[in-house]
């Protein structure tokens, strides 16, 4: 696995997972290898009260409901639509439970304007057809027919941003469970039936909404499951912790980060959220979204800029400079609402709590200074 840059769920995680199938006596819908008890397990972390005999890591953070509703969905003939704003992990989300029920998370397709029938469906092999013609041999399955196949959990990220042509095609898959293939008419094989098992996880940002919006009759054919943006400080230091002890392992960088700029961080993001919340237009909006998942690449570029480029020790002026350059997408206007917090919330703070607070003022004056 060292020598991934980004080792997918089922090999990250490999021997947990052969370790929970050994143990697992609960009945199994389909194909799966976990049961749904388990499922949840893995994905959740185990508690005392589970009575294992090891501990099993909790690998996403968020309700318990959104996981089993998931779960039964999955279990189910309907297809699973995660949604949400940016960096809320529904993608993540998507490969945990791939990983746990088909034991493959690889089998993606990435929404774009791009995207294509061939992408969901099939392509050929030129220089097979050419030489024997269209045959299944010849044909070149889509990660979603691949699922069909194997009875496994096929995955769609970003389903808005692709076009209507292909969502209208998905629409046929997830109702009829199978794909034809005209151009093997009177082949025994012209036709792909799914396998039991087979599902698709679908994952839409609540940003796009307009941007290729889903016809009635494919919501139809999902069941929605809505992932809200962390706001619980708990549970949010609880992530950010958890990606960057990964990154500190995988860059093999031996740096404490201080629970002190943890929570200025934590408080900052807190800060900027109520803020845009109470904006009258995008306007005195930042373009961030102000997800957990920046707020982890805030703290990961702030960690290796120490590691490479400092004192091999996390400060709050690195922490604010690495803020300010992650936020500031737009010129005036993110540097504007960015310099207004720092005079407005942080530096009465400083003055009142002190602590981080004064050096974290001075580096982010610092980084705007540069940036205008």
């Amino acid at each position: 696995m060292s020598d991934l840059l980004r080792a997918p769920a089922e090999t990250k995680y490999a021997e947990e997972l052969d370790w929970l199938e050994s143990i697992d006596d609960n009945s199994k819908p389909f194909s799966w290898r976990l049961s749904p008890k388990m499922v949840r397990l893995f994905i959740l972390g185990s508690e005392p009260s589970d009575g294992l005999d090891r501990e099993i890591s909790q690998k996403w953070f968020g309700d318990r409901s959104f996981v089993e509703r998931s779960i039964v969905t999955l279990a189910s003939d309907r297809g699973l639509l995660l949604i949400g704003d940016p960096g809320t992990g529904k993608s993540w989300l998507a490969e945990l439970l791939s990983a746990a029920i088909s034991r493959n998370s690889t089998l993606v397709v990435q929404g774009t304007a791009g995207t294509t029938e061939d992408h969901i469906k099939y392509s050929w092999n030129v220089s097979m057809v050419i030489a024997k013609g269209q045959s299944r041999e010849s044909m070149i399955p889509s990660p979603i027919m691949t699922a069909m196949e194997t009875g496994a959990i096929g995955r769609f990220e970003e389903l808005t941003r692709s076009t209507s042509d292909v969502q209208d095609a998905l629409i046929s898959i997830l109702s009829e469970k199978y794909i034809s293939v005209p151009e093997l008419d009177g082949d025994s094989d012209n036709i792909v039936f799914a396998k039991p098992g087979f599902s698709v996880i679908a994952t839409a940002n609540s940003r796009d909404r307009g941007v290729n919006d889903l016809s009635s009759a494919l919501k139809r054919r999902f069941n929605f499951v809505r992932i809200p943006v962390v706001t619980n400080k708990k549970s949010e230091a609880e992530i950010v912790r958890f990606r960057t002890e990964e990154l500190l392992r995988r860059h093999q960088i031996e740096l404490d980060v201080p629970p002190t700029l943890l929570d200025v961080l934590l408080q900052s993001f807190a800060d900027l959220r109520a803020s845009a919340a109470a904006a009258g237009s995008d306007d005195e909006k930042l373009e961030s979204a102000l997800s957990t998942a920046e707020q982890i690449g805030v703290l990961e570029d702030s960690i290796l800029h120490s590691n490479f480029f400092g004192e091999r020790a996390l400060t709050a002026r690195t922490l604010a400079s690495s803020l300010v350059g992650s936020l500031a997408r737009r010129e005036p206007e993110d540097l504007a609402i960015l310099n207004k917090y720092l005079h407005g919330v942080v530096e009465p703070r400083s003055k009142d709590e002190g602590g981080a607070w004064p050096e974290f003022l001075e580096g982010g004056r610092d980084a705007i200074a540069t940036l205008s």
